[in-house]
Protein backbone atom coordinates (compact mmCIF):
# COMPACT_ATOMS: atom_id res chain seq x y z
CA UNK A 1 0.00 0.00 0.00
CA UNK A 2 1.30 3.49 -1.22
CA UNK A 3 2.42 6.28 1.84
CA UNK A 4 1.26 9.65 0.62
CA UNK A 5 2.41 12.23 2.28
CA UNK A 6 0.22 13.85 4.79
CA UNK A 7 0.10 17.01 7.97
CA UNK A 8 -1.95 17.28 10.36
CA UNK A 9 -3.45 20.47 10.98
CA UNK A 10 -5.31 20.97 14.00
CA UNK A 11 -4.45 22.86 17.83
CA UNK A 12 -1.43 20.97 19.45
CA UNK A 13 -3.68 20.92 22.51
CA UNK A 14 -6.13 18.39 21.03
CA UNK A 15 -3.73 16.41 18.68
CA UNK A 16 -1.41 15.91 22.31
CA UNK A 17 -5.02 14.22 23.21
CA UNK A 18 -6.46 12.89 19.95
CA UNK A 19 -3.28 10.76 18.74
CA UNK A 20 -1.12 8.59 21.36
CA UNK A 21 0.98 6.08 21.05
CA UNK A 22 -1.80 3.47 19.16
CA UNK A 23 -3.16 5.90 17.20
CA UNK A 24 0.88 7.21 16.01
CA UNK A 25 1.38 3.60 15.06
CA UNK A 26 -1.34 3.58 13.11
CA UNK A 27 -0.66 6.77 11.61
CA UNK A 28 2.75 6.09 10.59
CA UNK A 29 1.86 2.97 8.91
CA UNK A 30 -0.26 4.85 6.44
CA UNK A 31 1.53 8.06 5.72
CA UNK A 32 4.74 9.78 5.32
CA UNK A 33 5.09 12.74 7.97
CA UNK A 34 7.91 15.02 7.52
CA UNK A 35 8.16 17.90 9.81
CA UNK A 36 6.28 19.68 10.66
CA UNK A 37 4.35 16.63 11.70
CA UNK A 38 1.30 19.07 13.23
CA UNK A 39 0.35 22.64 12.68
CA UNK A 40 -2.67 25.11 13.03
CA UNK A 41 -0.90 27.83 11.17
CA UNK A 42 -0.52 27.61 7.51
CA UNK A 43 0.98 30.55 6.72
CA UNK A 44 4.24 30.54 7.88
CA UNK A 45 7.44 29.63 4.97
CA UNK A 46 8.14 26.37 6.20
CA UNK A 47 4.69 25.05 6.07
CA UNK A 48 3.83 26.98 2.44
CA UNK A 49 6.70 24.93 0.98
CA UNK A 50 5.28 21.79 3.52
CA UNK A 51 1.99 21.60 1.76
CA UNK A 52 3.35 21.95 -1.75
CA UNK A 53 4.15 17.85 -1.11
CA UNK A 54 0.84 16.72 0.65
CA UNK A 55 -1.92 14.47 -0.66
CA UNK A 56 -3.87 14.05 2.45
CA UNK A 57 -4.63 16.74 6.05
CA UNK A 58 -6.16 15.19 8.78
CA UNK A 59 -8.22 17.90 10.48
CA UNK A 60 -9.34 18.71 13.62
CA UNK A 61 -10.22 21.53 15.83
CA UNK A 62 -8.45 24.44 15.20
CA UNK A 63 -8.08 23.68 11.59
CA UNK A 64 -7.79 27.58 10.02
CA UNK A 65 -9.88 28.28 6.99
CA UNK A 66 -8.97 26.60 3.76
CA UNK A 67 -8.80 29.58 1.62
CA UNK A 68 -8.06 29.54 -1.79
CA UNK A 69 -4.46 31.61 -1.13
CA UNK A 70 -3.66 28.92 1.38
CA UNK A 71 -5.07 25.74 -1.08
CA UNK A 72 -2.83 27.02 -4.04
CA UNK A 73 0.60 26.29 -1.76
CA UNK A 74 -1.57 22.80 -2.27
CA UNK A 75 -1.17 21.55 -5.70
CA UNK A 76 -1.67 17.93 -4.83
CA UNK A 77 -3.94 18.15 -1.97
CA UNK A 78 -6.95 15.46 -2.69
CA UNK A 79 -8.49 14.65 0.60
CA UNK A 80 -9.15 15.65 4.09
CA UNK A 81 -9.91 13.24 6.58
CA UNK A 82 -11.19 15.38 9.96
CA UNK A 83 -11.14 14.12 13.12
CA UNK A 84 -14.13 15.67 14.79
CA UNK A 85 -17.59 16.39 13.31
CA UNK A 86 -18.86 19.49 11.41
CA UNK A 87 -16.00 20.78 8.89
CA UNK A 88 -18.19 24.48 8.17
CA UNK A 89 -15.17 25.99 10.07
CA UNK A 90 -12.30 25.67 7.57
CA UNK A 91 -14.13 24.10 4.55
CA UNK A 92 -14.97 26.39 1.30
CA UNK A 93 -15.96 26.87 -1.98
CA UNK A 94 -12.58 26.14 -3.04
CA UNK A 95 -12.27 23.08 -1.70
CA UNK A 96 -15.57 21.61 -3.10
CA UNK A 97 -14.41 23.36 -6.50
CA UNK A 98 -11.33 21.18 -6.68
CA UNK A 99 -13.46 18.36 -5.86
CA UNK A 100 -11.13 17.43 -2.96
CA UNK A 101 -12.38 14.50 -0.86
CA UNK A 102 -13.55 15.18 2.77
CA UNK A 103 -14.83 13.10 5.41
CA UNK A 104 -15.83 13.55 9.09
CA UNK A 105 -16.10 11.67 11.94
CA UNK A 106 -19.75 13.20 13.33
CA UNK A 107 -20.85 9.39 13.83
CA UNK A 108 -18.03 8.84 16.30
CA UNK A 109 -19.00 11.70 17.94
CA UNK A 110 -22.89 11.13 17.91
CA UNK A 111 -21.99 8.07 20.27
CA UNK A 112 -21.30 9.93 24.09
CA UNK A 113 -24.09 12.43 22.93
CA UNK A 114 -26.22 9.95 22.77
CA UNK A 115 -25.12 8.39 25.83
CA UNK A 116 -25.40 11.30 27.70
CA UNK A 117 -28.92 11.76 26.33
CA UNK A 118 -30.38 9.19 27.27
CA UNK A 119 -28.79 9.35 30.83
CA UNK A 120 -30.72 13.15 30.79
CA UNK A 121 -33.82 11.33 29.76
CA UNK A 122 -33.42 8.55 32.29
CA UNK A 123 -32.65 11.26 35.16
CA UNK A 124 -35.31 13.50 34.23
CA UNK A 125 -38.42 11.33 34.54
CA UNK A 126 -37.11 10.88 38.20
CA UNK A 127 -36.63 14.36 38.31
CA UNK A 128 -33.51 13.92 39.98
CA UNK A 129 -31.55 16.90 39.15
CA UNK A 130 -34.09 19.24 40.09
CA UNK A 131 -34.42 17.15 43.23
CA UNK A 132 -30.44 17.05 43.92
CA UNK A 133 -31.47 20.71 43.65
CA UNK A 134 -34.33 21.27 46.11
CA UNK A 135 -32.21 18.62 48.75
CA UNK A 136 -29.82 21.64 49.01
CA UNK A 137 -32.49 23.91 50.30
CA UNK A 138 -34.98 20.93 52.42
CA UNK A 139 -32.10 18.72 54.10
CA UNK A 140 -34.11 18.24 56.97
CA UNK A 141 -36.98 16.79 55.68
CA UNK A 142 -37.95 14.62 52.64
CA UNK A 143 -41.65 15.78 51.74
CA UNK A 144 -40.83 17.84 48.96
CA UNK A 145 -40.09 14.87 46.83
CA UNK A 146 -43.88 15.00 46.36
CA UNK A 147 -43.95 18.44 44.69
CA UNK A 148 -42.24 17.14 41.45
CA UNK A 149 -45.15 15.17 40.31
CA UNK A 150 -44.81 11.41 39.09
CA UNK A 151 -41.16 10.41 39.40
CA UNK A 152 -41.09 7.55 36.88
CA UNK A 153 -39.85 6.30 33.14
CA UNK A 154 -42.27 3.90 32.57
CA UNK A 155 -45.02 5.25 30.39
CA UNK A 156 -43.57 8.19 29.26
CA UNK A 157 -43.54 9.98 25.62
CA UNK A 158 -40.20 10.97 24.55
CA UNK A 159 -39.81 13.44 21.87
CA UNK A 160 -36.87 13.43 19.69
CA UNK A 161 -36.44 15.83 16.75
CA UNK A 162 -34.54 15.41 14.58
CA UNK A 163 -33.78 12.03 13.29
CA UNK A 164 -29.78 12.67 12.86
CA UNK A 165 -26.76 10.88 13.54
CA UNK A 166 -27.86 11.57 17.21
CA UNK A 167 -31.63 11.50 16.85
CA UNK A 168 -30.96 7.98 15.35
CA UNK A 169 -28.65 6.97 18.50
CA UNK A 170 -31.04 8.32 21.00
CA UNK A 171 -33.91 6.24 19.42
CA UNK A 172 -32.08 3.14 19.93
CA UNK A 173 -31.06 3.25 23.11
CA UNK A 174 -34.60 4.86 24.24
CA UNK A 175 -35.86 1.13 23.07
CA UNK A 176 -34.08 -0.49 26.25
CA UNK A 177 -37.03 1.64 28.41
CA UNK A 178 -40.91 0.80 28.20
CA UNK A 179 -41.35 4.41 26.50
CA UNK A 180 -43.67 5.96 23.57
CA UNK A 181 -40.66 7.36 21.17
CA UNK A 182 -41.85 10.01 18.97
CA UNK A 183 -39.75 11.50 16.18
CA UNK A 184 -40.24 14.73 13.92
CA UNK A 185 -38.31 15.27 11.07
CA UNK A 186 -39.58 16.50 7.58
CA UNK A 187 -36.41 15.08 6.16
CA UNK A 188 -36.78 11.44 7.86
CA UNK A 189 -38.20 8.50 6.11
CA UNK A 190 -41.28 6.92 7.88
CA UNK A 191 -39.95 3.91 7.30
CA UNK A 192 -36.29 4.33 8.78
CA UNK A 193 -38.00 5.69 11.87
CA UNK A 194 -40.20 2.63 12.54
CA UNK A 195 -37.04 0.67 12.24
CA UNK A 196 -35.56 2.39 14.28
CA UNK A 197 -38.52 1.76 17.00
CA UNK A 198 -40.17 5.14 16.93
CA UNK A 199 -43.36 6.89 15.05
CA UNK A 200 -42.90 10.06 13.03
CA UNK A 201 -45.06 12.76 13.51
CA UNK A 202 -45.16 16.24 12.94
CA UNK A 203 -43.70 18.89 15.05
CA UNK A 204 -46.68 20.43 15.87
CA UNK A 205 -48.85 17.09 17.08
CA UNK A 206 -45.77 15.96 19.05
CA UNK A 207 -45.13 18.84 21.19
CA UNK A 208 -48.35 18.19 23.28
CA UNK A 209 -47.83 14.55 23.77
CA UNK A 210 -44.32 14.99 25.35
CA UNK A 211 -42.98 14.19 28.63
CA UNK A 212 -39.24 14.81 27.61
CA UNK A 213 -38.12 16.72 24.17
CA UNK A 214 -35.05 16.24 23.53
CA UNK A 215 -33.19 18.29 20.40
CA UNK A 216 -31.02 16.48 17.67
CA UNK A 217 -30.97 19.00 15.03
CA UNK A 218 -27.76 21.24 13.36
CA UNK A 219 -27.47 24.75 13.56
CA UNK A 220 -28.79 26.57 10.62
CA UNK A 221 -30.31 29.20 9.47
CA UNK A 222 -33.73 27.23 8.88
CA UNK A 223 -33.51 25.89 12.52
CA UNK A 224 -32.48 28.79 14.63
CA UNK A 225 -35.30 29.09 17.19
CA UNK A 226 -36.84 25.87 15.68
CA UNK A 227 -38.25 25.56 19.22
CA UNK A 228 -39.67 28.67 19.77
CA UNK A 229 -42.56 30.78 22.31
CA UNK A 230 -45.06 29.01 20.15
CA UNK A 231 -43.40 25.84 20.34
CA UNK A 232 -42.77 25.82 24.05
CA UNK A 233 -46.82 26.47 25.42
CA UNK A 234 -48.22 23.59 23.03
CA UNK A 235 -45.43 21.39 25.97
CA UNK A 236 -47.18 19.63 28.71
CA UNK A 237 -47.38 21.38 32.32
CA UNK A 238 -44.42 19.72 34.08
CA UNK A 239 -42.37 18.55 30.77
CA UNK A 240 -38.14 18.59 30.40
CA UNK A 241 -36.78 20.25 27.41
CA UNK A 242 -33.07 18.47 26.93
CA UNK A 243 -30.63 20.40 24.67
CA UNK A 244 -27.28 19.10 23.28
CA UNK A 245 -27.72 19.80 19.55
CA UNK A 246 -26.58 23.72 19.66
CA UNK A 247 -27.80 26.40 21.38
CA UNK A 248 -29.33 28.37 18.80
CA UNK A 249 -32.55 26.49 18.16
CA UNK A 250 -34.11 27.00 21.27
CA UNK A 251 -35.06 30.48 21.87
CA UNK A 252 -33.57 31.48 25.18
CA UNK A 253 -35.80 33.93 25.59
CA UNK A 254 -39.08 32.47 25.79
CA UNK A 255 -36.95 29.33 27.74
CA UNK A 256 -36.37 31.30 30.27
CA UNK A 257 -39.95 32.34 30.75
CA UNK A 258 -41.94 29.15 30.59
CA UNK A 259 -38.70 27.61 33.50
CA UNK A 260 -39.37 31.24 35.86
CA UNK A 261 -42.99 30.46 35.80
CA UNK A 262 -42.05 26.81 36.91
CA UNK A 263 -44.24 25.00 33.87
CA UNK A 264 -41.08 23.15 32.36
CA UNK A 265 -38.16 21.97 33.14
CA UNK A 266 -34.85 22.01 31.39
CA UNK A 267 -31.88 20.04 31.03
CA UNK A 268 -28.98 22.18 28.75
CA UNK A 269 -25.59 21.00 27.94
CA UNK A 270 -25.63 24.23 25.14
CA UNK A 271 -27.26 27.41 25.11
CA UNK A 272 -27.39 30.45 23.23
CA UNK A 273 -25.36 32.55 23.81
CA UNK A 274 -22.28 30.05 25.09
CA UNK A 275 -21.85 30.48 27.91
CA UNK A 276 -25.12 32.29 28.80
CA UNK A 277 -24.67 35.81 30.49
CA UNK A 278 -23.69 35.58 34.28
CA UNK A 279 -27.33 37.55 34.89
CA UNK A 280 -29.31 34.57 33.29
CA UNK A 281 -32.15 33.40 35.46
CA UNK A 282 -31.60 30.15 34.29
CA UNK A 283 -28.48 29.43 36.49
CA UNK A 284 -30.35 29.97 39.73
CA UNK A 285 -33.84 27.54 39.17
CA UNK A 286 -34.55 24.96 41.03
CA UNK A 287 -35.69 22.98 37.72
CA UNK A 288 -32.65 23.88 35.76
CA UNK A 289 -29.48 22.08 35.22
CA UNK A 290 -27.03 23.33 33.27
CA UNK A 291 -23.53 21.62 31.88
CA UNK A 292 -20.79 23.12 30.04
CA UNK A 293 -21.29 21.40 26.44
CA UNK A 294 -19.64 18.74 27.93
CA UNK A 295 -22.00 15.49 25.99
CA UNK A 296 -19.80 15.46 22.92
CA UNK A 297 -16.66 13.91 22.78
CA UNK A 298 -13.38 14.53 25.27
CA UNK A 299 -10.99 12.96 26.69
CA UNK A 300 -10.56 9.54 25.99
CA UNK A 301 -13.67 9.65 23.72
CA UNK A 302 -11.89 11.83 20.66
CA UNK A 303 -9.64 9.26 20.16
CA UNK A 304 -12.87 7.24 19.06
CA UNK A 305 -12.92 10.00 16.27
CA UNK A 306 -9.54 10.02 15.20
CA UNK A 307 -9.94 6.50 14.58
CA UNK A 308 -12.73 7.01 12.14
CA UNK A 309 -10.85 9.74 9.97
CA UNK A 310 -8.10 6.88 10.34
CA UNK A 311 -10.65 4.22 9.07
CA UNK A 312 -11.12 6.35 6.25
CA UNK A 313 -8.03 7.23 5.15
CA UNK A 314 -7.15 3.51 4.85
CA UNK A 315 -10.06 3.13 2.55
CA UNK A 316 -8.90 6.02 0.34
CA UNK A 317 -4.89 4.33 -0.03
CA UNK A 318 -6.92 1.01 -0.56
CA UNK A 319 -9.02 2.70 -3.12
CA UNK A 320 -12.47 1.89 -1.23
CA UNK A 321 -15.18 3.95 -1.46
CA UNK A 322 -15.76 6.33 1.67
CA UNK A 323 -18.11 5.73 4.25
CA UNK A 324 -18.83 9.17 5.65
CA UNK A 325 -18.07 12.00 2.92
CA UNK A 326 -19.16 15.07 3.59
CA UNK A 327 -20.81 17.00 -0.04
CA UNK A 328 -21.25 20.69 -0.57
CA UNK A 329 -24.97 19.65 -1.41
CA UNK A 330 -25.12 18.25 2.79
CA UNK A 331 -24.46 22.22 4.08
CA UNK A 332 -27.72 22.59 3.74
CA UNK A 333 -29.54 19.86 5.95
CA UNK A 334 -26.55 18.64 8.43
CA UNK A 335 -23.84 20.72 10.41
Amino acid sequence: MRRPSALLVMDPAYYSVQFQEPQLRRLHELVELTDPIVTNDLDTPHVRSRLREVEVLITSWGCPQLTTERLADAPLLRAIFHCAGTVRTFVTEEVWRREILVTNAADANAVPVAEFTLAAVILAGKKAPFLAQDARRHRDDWSYVSRRGELTNRGRTIGVVGFSRTGRRVVERLRALEVDILVADPYADPDEVSAAGARLVALTDLLPLCDVLTLHVPSLPSTRHLIGAAELALLRDGATVINTARGAVLDTAALERECVRGRLDAILDVTDPEPLPATSPLYDLPNVMITPHVAGSLGSETRRMSESALDELERYLTGRPPLAAVTADEFTVSA
